[in-house]
């Protein structure tokens, strides 16, 4: 029997469904009673962006990672908790620094109440997620703090953006590692850690974590330029008019130059169009379809479907059961987002 689970993951064990399922029905619970505040304006602050909804694909990493061991260990919900309320705390300081109106189908915290409630709404997700943390004992927080350092040094290199002679797509590989693959890797860390796992399994699925969080953000890139509705919840585009240089943008930068003179009008125009204000609607929209008919587009889904298949090789010691299989099925699902 297939039953279709979170994150349109087709899990072919009704068991593991069912556990999944009541897994992420606590993660949800926790999530809810980790950003209660006796201050009520708080609460609405901090429940915005879990009462929206999303993927929970964190959280669902922690569960399956978890079925190598024992999946209803006292710590894997709560690890559950921690790495989305971190996810969910980086959300919020993204937005103000992209200066987004969007998140999840609602409007982002900072345009709903301004830059300094939202970062401040999410520097407390982040003291919610170290309390929790603090009882998971001082290895969940060594390791949380080396995948935050990740995740911020990840940031801080985008921002900062490559040094001189430094292949730009290599650049942007290292910030996505860093940004996403970091917290991806530590999701299924803590499920297998929490769980009991033996260290080879914590030790594989960890590395299966850094490379479909790694495929996961590149499908991101590719459906911000393909995508009619982006299932994230922001308009389509929206990194192309903010001017964030994702991967399908590095790659047309990369042919143009390689092309040199023998450049197509299009691709002139297209570049062109990279370096204006894409703020203007008509340039925007002119650019998102000569992006979306361009080549570059569709190296960077080959990059996307690379990772996944270097996610989905290294699952290869794991035993077979239905939680390996729901892994693998996940890194098909990933490939799709970005078809």
């Amino acid at each position: 029997m297939t039953v279709v689970g979170p994150f349109g993951l087709s899990v072919r064990d009704q068991v593991l469904d069912t556990d999944i399922r009541a897994g992420l029905a606590d993660v949800e619970e926790g999530l809810l009673e980790a950003t209660k505040s006796d201050v009520p304006f708080i609460t609405e602050a901090a429940q915005h962006l879990v009462r929206a909804g999303g993927k929970r694909f964190r959280p669902l990493l922690v569960l399956l990672a978890a079925q190598f061991g024992d999946p209803h260990a006292p710590g894997v919900v709560p690890s559950a908790v921690v790495v989305e309320l971190t996810h969910l705390a980086t959300l919020y300081h993204d937005d103000v620094m992209d200066e987004a109106d969007v998140r999840r189908g609602v409007s982002s915290a900072n345009a709903r109440w301004g830059n300094s409630v939202a970062v401040l709404t999410g520097d407390f997700l982040f003291a919610r997620a170290s309390h929790i943390l603090a009882d998971l004992g001082p290895e969940a927080v060594r390791i949380q703090a080396e995948a935050f350092e990740r995740l911020v040094t990840g940031q801080i290199l985008e921002t900062a953006g490559p040094r001189d002679g430094r292949d730009p797509i290599e650049h942007y590989l290292d910030v996505i590692a860093g940004k996403t693959g970091s917290l991806v890797a530590v999701s299924c860390r803590f499920g297998t850690m929490m769980s009991g796992a033996d260290e080879s399994v914590v030790d594989t699925l960890t590395q299966y974590g850094e490379r479909i969080g790694v495929a996961f953000q590149l499908a991101d890139d590719v459906l911000d330029i393909a995508s009619d509705t982006h299932e994230s919840g922001k308009t389509p585009g929206t990194d192309l008019r903010e001017g964030i240089p994702t991967l399908p943008v590095l790659h047309v930068r990369d042919q143009v130059a390689r092309a040199g003179a023998s450049v197509s009008a299009d691709d002139r125009r297209l570049v062109e169009l990279l370096d204006s204000d894409l703020s203007d609607d008509e340039r925007h929209a002119e650019a998102l379809r000569l992006l979306r008919v361009h080549p570059a587009l569709e190296q960077a889904r080959r990059d996307t479907v690379r990772y996944a298949d270097a996610a989905r090789a290294a699952l290869i010691p794991l035993p077979e059961c239905a939680a390996k299989q729901a892994l693998v099925a996940l890194c098909d699902a990933v490939v799709h987002r970005a078809g």
